[in-house]
């Protein structure tokens, strides 16, 4: 357990050090929305490297495995996240949604078989989704300059470090077990791909710049689900974002 806690304070350390270092670098970009573009392109390419890897492994997963088993994967990952939406629900006031979500746990850890089965959804119990990032917004912090990272992709300054506080709560990563704890995350993330596989195609012929697409589409998603659909004059709009 200290090497992981130990692990994630180097990780923490390593990207505030990137951020502080950026922060202090002069820049020439025109979008006010993201000041370090030159860099993130270079993450975005690096990203696009990997994915060639990835890819195919998601499409492999997604052909090969019957519908039941990525449907009891999905919620198997997707109970483990209503934890940390739980938590991140009471920390933004929303005091009925957050017991609604710990309700959902519970019913879903026992009854659906430790989340294999989503009978939380069957019973009424609605299933939300909220990240320490949308908390930071609900307080007021400001979004900060636009980053893209290898690996997790599209986040604002203020998401980033949304990410690495859930990253410590996530149960999944909290398994000591060394082991299972990296079976896990493969999984899970060869499981998100696959779900984003059908929007590649929409990107792909809509966008003339599929960075400046990504980026776009991220930043008002976020905006949206920081406000929970509504428009909030008080964002940050297109000329400028911190």
């Amino acid at each position: 357990m200290k090497k992981l806690i130990a692990k994630r304070m180097c990780s923490v350390a390593f990207v505030t050090a990137i951020l502080g270092g950026l922060t202090g670098c002069a820049t020439t970009a025109d979008n006010p929305q993201d000041p370090y573009e030159g860099f993130n392109r270079a993450m975005f390419a690096v990203n696009e490297g990997i994915d060639v890897v990835v890819k195919p492994v998601a499409q492999g997963y997604e052909a090969a495995a019957p519908l039941p088993v990525k449907a009891g994967i999905g919620n198997f990952f997707g109970n483990l996240w209503d934890v940390i939406t739980a938590l991140n629900g009471l920390l933004q006031g929303k005091g009925e949604q957050g017991l609604s979500d710990i309700g959902r746990v519970l019913i879903n850890t026992t009854v659906g078989i430790g989340g294999v089965f989503d009978v939380a959804s069957e019973m009424g119990l609605e299933k939300h989704s909220e990240d320490f990032g949308q908390t930071l917004g609900v307080w007021g912090v400001g979004e900060g300059p636009y980053f893209y990272w290898p690996l997790i992709g599209p986040r604002t300054t203020r998401d980033t470090f949304g990410w690495m506080v859930d990253s410590y709560m996530d149960p999944v990563w909290n398994i000591s077990d060394v082991p299972v704890r990296n079976s896990l995350v493969g999984v899970r993330y060869i499981d998100l791909r696959a779900s984003l596989l059908p929007t590649d195609k929409i990107v792909d012929q809509a966008a003339f710049d599929k960075y400046d697409y990504i980026r776009e589409a991220y930043l008002q998603n976020r905006r949206s689900e920081v406000n929970d659909g509504h428009e909030d004059k008080s964002e940050c709009k297109q000329s400028r974002c911190y």
